[in-house]
């Protein structure tokens, strides 16, 4: 199975789609406000389609499938308010359509499990806008839409590495606080099952099996690199971002279960020591 893919806002994530489908004979357009983002598009073997209307109603007309991982803002959903019109006129011939949300949409759960069903309950600005855009998809007329919720994401060049070795890494501690995460490969490999396997309306929470202190994750990437533990910062004296503080807002362990039962994932970096440990072999060659 093979087709045109239009990806809306295509980032990190959805560029570890494009690397999977473009060798499977995949046509990727994926849209950019850059320049040098547009050459890196194209130098991995997808076209580049600027963030202009008529060049995106263009690229819609094209389209077999529809990929959207455009952040919402204080005004909605970008990408609707452009061309949500031409998307809704086209959305009866789309084959599969899929928006990445995330698992802030549940809000705050003091450590206990959510899953796909959970009511949704957000406590951040940024969870709020994630459910307005999510609605606002959903409810384009047949548009055979896939909502995933993604939890953390690292991947190569978004690992704790960096930050340890540097010296800068912090070992942030709030009692009880637990994230889950997902490794940009797993996410692209559900994308790519949910492509294969249609079921529009569906929800799939996107995260790995071990839900863990962030404290956790930044020990282990010390211990793999060899260096020493950085130091443990209660969360009420650590200095960080509005946008980072806002993950501290809430704690939860994300079920994964529908990808596996229902996509037949096998996820490639089940637990974070597995994801780190390719990041770092993978850096040294």
């Amino acid at each position: 199975m093979s087709g045109t893919l239009l990806s809306l806002g295509h980032g990190y994530s959805a560029r570890a789609l494009a690397r999977r489908l473009h060798p499977r004979g995949w046509r990727i357009l994926g849209t950019t406000r850059s320049a040098d983002t547009a050459r890196a598009i194209a130098a991995e073997g997808a076209e580049p389609v600027a963030w202009e209307r008529d060049a995106i109603v263009a690229a819609l007309e094209q389209a077999t499938h529809l990929l959207t991982s455009v952040a919402p803002d204080a005004e909605g959903d970008p990408a609707l308010r452009l061309v949500g019109d031409a998307i809704a006129a086209r959305a009866p011939d789309l084959h599969w359509a899929g928006y990445l949300s995330t698992t802030a949409v549940y809000g705050d759960h003091d450590g206990g499990w959510v899953g796909e069903a959970t009511p949704l309950d957000p406590s951040t600005r940024r969870g709020k806008a994630r459910v307005a855009a999510e609605a606002a998809w959903g409810a384009i007329p047949g548009l055979p839409l896939h909502v995933f919720r993604l939890a953390g994401i690292y991947g190569p060049g978004r690992g704790p590495f960096e930050k340890v070795r540097s010296g800068t890494a912090q070992r942030i501690i709030k009692q009880g606080q637990v994230f889950s995460r997902i490794h940009v490969d797993d996410i692209a490999q559900v994308i790519e099952a949910s492509i294969h396997r249609p079921n529009p309306g569906a929800v799939y929470n996107v995260c790995d099996d071990d839900p863990a202190p962030p404290q956790d994750v930044i020990g282990h990437a010390a211990e793999l690199l060899g260096l020493p533990l950085p130091p443990a910062i209660p969360f009420e004296e650590a200095e960080m971002s509005p946008m980072a503080r806002s993950f501290y807002a809430e704690s939860k362990r994300v079920a994964n279960d529908r990808i596996k039962d229902e996509l037949g994932v096998s996820l490639i970096f089940p637990d974070y020591r597995a994801g780190l440990q390719a990041l770092l072999a993978a850096e040294q060659g």
